[in-house]
């Protein structure tokens, strides 16, 4: 696996409207609000930075609003721009690690296959055609 760069970076949260209070009213953070999910591509040092409700993550990795009991809620995402998002799954798959869910291309145009870290952060493997030059 080729790792390229981190392109994303959010935190999830429980509670979107204390979570923007923290970054946005009192960090500061230029943070769009886009149907709940605040972003911004814009802050020095970061490719992406997001404020991700859980609702939104589990229903991009399991299509649901809620977070099934059995996996650990994250509060963390990760995402790490590879050569090959289907090619890294495999690799992981084949270190004995369990996808949430396989490669797939989301409606915003992201190819991602999604994992949980041994520390319960939930990693991207991604292809972020926006990021790439």
């Amino acid at each position: 696996m080729n790792v390229l760069f981190i392109s994303g970076f959010a935190t999830i949260t429980t509670d979107p409207e204390a979570s923007a209070r923290f970054y946005v009213d009192t960090l500061g953070l230029p943070l769009e609000n886009d149907d709940g999910y605040r972003h911004s591509n814009e802050i020095d040092g970061t490719r992406h930075f997001g404020v991700w409700p859980l609702s939104a993550a589990a229903q991009s990795c399991f299509g649901t609003d809620v977070w099934p009991a059995t996996v650990p809620a994250p509060t963390a995402t990760i995402e790490f721009d590879v050569d090959d998002v289907a090619a890294a799954a495999a690799e992981m798959e084949a270190a004995s690690y369990t996808l949430l869910h396989a490669a797939r291309t989301e409606p915003w145009g992201q190819t991602v296959a999604r994992l949980m870290s041994p520390e319960g952060v939930l990693v991207g493997l991604s292809y972020a055609p926006w990021f790439r030059e």
